[in-house]
């Protein structure tokens, strides 16, 4: 018999097509018992009387069970005691579609003639195939189509027994459906939950064990067991007003959810109202289901059951479906153990679309599929899709719509392609969203903000400014800079003091409050920089022209200007709306040209060689103060400039003339946060940097003594003088490495509004200025903007406005830019990342590098030449490494091999490559060349020379 099915969908290019299906239906379907009589087949699979000890249902009995009995209860199925079963062709169909894992162990039992298990393939069957009904939805027919079925089996069987003096044989439907089982009870069939049919089973008590709980209350490490071998439950999830009670009363801590990088199974949890208390998380229930970012409340553990970070880099293997945790190394002190807890609820949940790839699946045809995020503190997410194939090595977007306590990973659904996996305008898109970086184009009523064109300045202009256009201003920027936010100038005066002037580009004049444009500029917070392209925070117009300082162009600025003796101590400090022309816009190897060139005396020369020479003055006073000097390795790509793919790469050369700039921007910027604080002292912006909490430095401290180096770290003076004094002659590059593990210890700097937190706060840790805010860089940061029209209102040049005195508004915003600016600094280094592996494909490079980090399994290396960081592992994920030459020294943190012994600050060479095999993730790969250890280490090509670069000043 044929049936078909016709129904119409839309083409790509707007049409309608008319789609029909054939559907056969067929009688010569056998119900595969051997108490049947009447279906002639020669091996059935269901015994004829089949025996079952059950107070529940005494007589002899199939089971079919519905799809979600099948997807959650696959280790009460496949236990022994659990036979003659029919599994309906709807059920497995179902089933493959949501777990490709639980179909392949369903097969896997009815493939064992041991079990009994009989496939039905009722949708072909002319007695049970059963049409959808229209407005029904899927879920209820599906569970029609079942009970239709099982309706059909015990007439079949009741009406055709083999031997007619034999009990009849009944078929018993589970399913854990409420509804389900209603209608199939009033229909007059045996219908129970699981649950119930287990409990009863009187001669295998120990299968309730089995079962998958609904509701399992608190639970361990140990109770975690995996879906695919069991049911997988976490602990459950506090309501939110057991929550907050709990909150209020201290029991539990509110915080951040910040997932490792380095190792899935640990996190830390950051403390709400205290910037220096985190709480360590371990394993997965401790982890409770939490996803980065996630505001979640923790329960502290008690003090002997906390537990110190692994020394492991691990990361969740591909098809990893197990969650019982691995042999993380504990520590053999309790000494080192940290304050430990475990999430017991969630406050809120973070969860943004994500980007990432399809991992390839086992099964064929499946539509459940596991995703991969590009961000590894973000877990695999279980997708939906049948357009998988399509799918494959195509970047796409996924967002989570739950994460059930059953389950290893989070449920989510597929929202859309990005483009194919290694495309570089793919990659770039990727690293926007993955960061939340806005990107669209301006819109129309952005647009519609802006000034129209020609623009120029008037007389009326000039009768609200000071006239500056005669003064020797010049801007120091590095090359190719479109974005001038800032210029200086130095005169002598007669009394012999210097007159210097700093002069900030004035967007406050063009972005005025409320509008379309300064809430798209509020938005976005700053601008970002990639390696290949800049995603402004204002439009071209303003940020490469109208506001941009450029050379030999009037425009407006906000000026500071000081008066100091040259030994740079300040006399005093004015500040004014301005007009200026500056005389050149140099870049940092064009000024210190002009600078070293003694045979140059134009003013503008002789005021940079007068602005040098009180920046050092200024920069030795800082750092006597307790400033610090840390550091980071900065690189710079030269793209071809047709495809704009890379094709060199260098180093950042960092001048004096940098050095120069910078002190009298931080100059500026703590001159202009007084003012500001002094009239406006409940809602000044301003920028603070909170001093570490001390278990930050044990790295630092522990890196130290490994070379015999003690660091102290009491004070920012302290530490200061420490690294200072840290060196080795016989190793010149052990200094800066101790600089950028030092920068890893740091905090986070952030904005905050002053009528929020006591002055106590206010310290600027790393600058060791206990006051500072950002005035200098309003072209690309929204925080400088509020400052400006804080001290335009209080020098009297503008009018406030009722936002712009709110602390809670203010500090709001402020909330905003700390993440803005935060997400702006991983996308750049992720830009860099990108085009580092990019420049490396297709290449093998060898080159030195230096043991940063020892971990149990690996080591990790910085490459100075090229700026980044690469692992090596040494043994399996899982830290055994039975087949590993190298062991791990927990004590002094090395790594030995026979003779050779790696420990931080080895120097190593290593050969870089992209890693192609996997099309989904392609990542640089180091291995190790030198020292050579037998068995482990790969032979040596023609190596590059080494090059130590200098070091870039990390700005704060």
């Amino acid at each position: 018999m044929l049936k078909s099915k016709t129904f119409v969908k839309k083409t790509r290019k707007g049409g309608v097509l008319k789609v029909v299906r054939e559907h056969y239906l067929r009688d010569d379907i056998w119900c595969g018992s051997a108490a049947c009589g009447e279906c002639p087949q020669d091996k059935p699979v269901l015994d004829a009387l089949p025996e079952v000890e059950s107070s529940l249902c005494k007589c002899p009995h199939y089971l079919i069970p519905d799809t979600n009995v099948v997807l959650h209860q696959m280790d009460v199925l496949a236990d022994s005691a659990i036979r003659n079963v029919i599994i309906l062709q709807t059920v497995q169909h179902e089933v493959r579609h949501r777990s490709g894992t639980t179909y392949q162990r369903l097969r896997d039992q009815s493939n064992n003639p041991d079990k009994n298990f009989y496939v039905f393939t009722n949708e072909h069957h002319r007695e049970t195939y059963t049409e959808r009904e229209q407005g029904e939805s899927s879920n209820d027919y599906n569970d029609r189509v079942i009970r239709v079925a099982t309706r059909w089996y015990n007439k079949h069987l009741q009406k055709n027994r083999k031997d007619g003096d034999a009990p009849q044989v009944k078929v018993v439907l589970l399913t854990n459906d409420r509804e389900n089982r209603e209608k199939a009870q009033k229909e007059g069939l045996l219908a129970y939950t699981v649950h119930q049919y287990v409990k009863g089973l009187t001669g295998n008590p120990e299968l309730v064990d089995r079962l998958a709980q609904v509701d399992i209350g608190e639970s361990t490490d140990s109770d975690i067991k995996n879906e695919t071998t069991g049911r997988i439950l976490f602990p459950e999830h506090l309501p939110l007003s057991q929550l907050q009670t709990g909150i209020k009363s201290g029991r539990f801590l509110q915080g951040n959810f910040m997932a490792s990088r380095e190792n899935y199974l640990e996190a830390n949890v950051l403390v709400h109202g205290d910037d220096s208390r985190t709480i360590f998380l371990q394993g997965h229930a401790h982890l409770n289901r939490a996803v980065n970012e996630d505001v979640v409340a923790v329960e502290i553990l008690p003090e002997d059951q906390w537990k110190c970070p692994s020394s492991m880099v691990l990361q969740d293997k591909e098809g990893d479906e197990e969650t019982a945790d691995p042999d993380l190394g504990s520590p053999k002190s309790k000494t080192n153990a940290i304050p430990s807890g475990r999430v017991v609820g969630i406050i809120k949940r973070n969860w943004r679309p994500y980007c990432g790839v399809l991992q390839p699946s086992g099964i064929k045809e499946t539509t459940r599929h596991l995703f991969m995020p590009a961000e590894r503190k973000i877990p695999k997410i279980r997708i939906e899709t049948r357009q998988a194939e399509a799918l494959q090595g195509q970047r796409i977007v996924v967002s989570i719509d739950g994460w059930p306590r059953n389950s290893r990973y989070p449920m989510g659904h597929f929202v859309r392609k990005l483009g194919e996996v290694g495309d570089k305008d793919t990659e770039n898109e990727v690293l926007l969203l993955e960061h939340d970086v806005p990107h669209q184009p301006f819109s129309q009523a952005v647009l519609s903000c802006l000034p129209s064109m020609p623009w120029g300045i008037t007389q009326q202009d000039l009768a609200c400014r000071q006239d500056l256009r005669a003064l020797p201003i010049c801007s120091v920027d590095p090359p190719g800079c479109t974005d001038i936010d800032d210029a200086l100038h130095y005169l002598e005066k007669d009394n012999g003091n210097v007159e210097v002037g700093v002069h900030i580009a004035d967007v406050t004049h063009f972005i005025r409050p409320n509008t379309a444009l300064d809430q798209e500029a509020a938005n976005r917070g700053n601008t970002v920089y990639l390696c290949d392209k800049r995603i402004d925070m204002v439009p071209e117009l303003l940020s490469s022209n109208l506001c941009s300082l450029r050379g030999k162009e009037e425009r407006f600025a906000f000026s500071c200007i000081w008066e100091m003796t040259k030994e740079a101590e300040i006399v005093s400090t004015r500040f004014c709306k301005s007009v200026i022309c500056s005389k050149a816009a140099l870049t940092y190897a064009e000024a210190q040209m002009m600078i070293d060139d003694k045979n140059r005396n134009d003013p503008v020369t002789f005021g940079l060689r007068g602005l040098n020479a009180l920046a050092k003055i200024l920069k030795r006073r800082r750092i006597e103060a307790g400033a610090l000097t840390l550091a980071s390795i900065e690189v710079r790509f030269h793209v071809d400039s047709e495809t704009h793919d890379p094709i060199d790469l260098e180093t950042k050369e960092l001048k004096e003339t940098n050095s120069m700039v910078e002190e009298f921007m931080l100059l500026a910027n703590i001159s202009v946060a007084k003012k500001i604080l002094s009239d406006f002292p409940s809602c000044a912006m301003l920028r603070r940097h909170p001093q570490p909490p001390p278990s930050n430095y044990d790295v630092l401290i522990k890196a130290g003594k490994s070379k015999g180096v003690d660091i102290m770290t009491d004070t920012s003076k302290a530490l200061a003088v420490s690294l200072d004094q840290a060196t080795i002659p016989s190793e010149p590059y052990f200094n800066t490495l101790l600089r950028i593990i030092s920068t890893r210890c740091m905090m986070q700097a952030l904005y905050f509004c002053s009528g929020t937190l006591p002055e106590s706060d206010y310290f600027h840790y790393g600058l060791a200025t206990p006051i500072y805010t950002h005035f200098t860089s309003p072209i690309r940061r929204y925080s400088d903007i509020i400052v400006h029209r804080l001290l335009a209102v209080s020098i009297g040049a503008d009018k406030s406005y009722p936002d712009l005195l709110d602390k809670y508004k203010s500090q709001a915003l402020c909330n905003n830019l700390n993440f803005r600016h935060k997400m702006a600094q991983y996308a750049g280094r992720a830009s860099v990342e990108l085009h580092t592996q990019l420049f490396f494909k297709n290449k093998v490079t060898e080159e030195e590098g230096f043991v940063l980090f020892v971990r149990k399994n690996a080591v990790q290396v910085l490459i100075p030449k090229f700026g980044f960081e690469g692992t090596i592992f040494l043994k399996s994920q899982d830290g055994r490494g039975e087949d590993s030459p190298f062991v791990f020294n927990e004590e002094e943190s090395s790594q030995t091999a026979g003779e050779v012994k790696l420990r931080m600050f080895d120097r190593v060479v290593v050969q870089i490559t992209v890693e192609t095999s996997h099309i989904q993730h392609q990542k640089l790969r180091i291995r190790l060349v030198k020292p050579q250890v037998p068995g482990f280490t790969i032979p040596p090509v023609e190596s590059s020379g080494t090059v130590e670069p200098p070091v870039k000043k990390i700005k704060t």
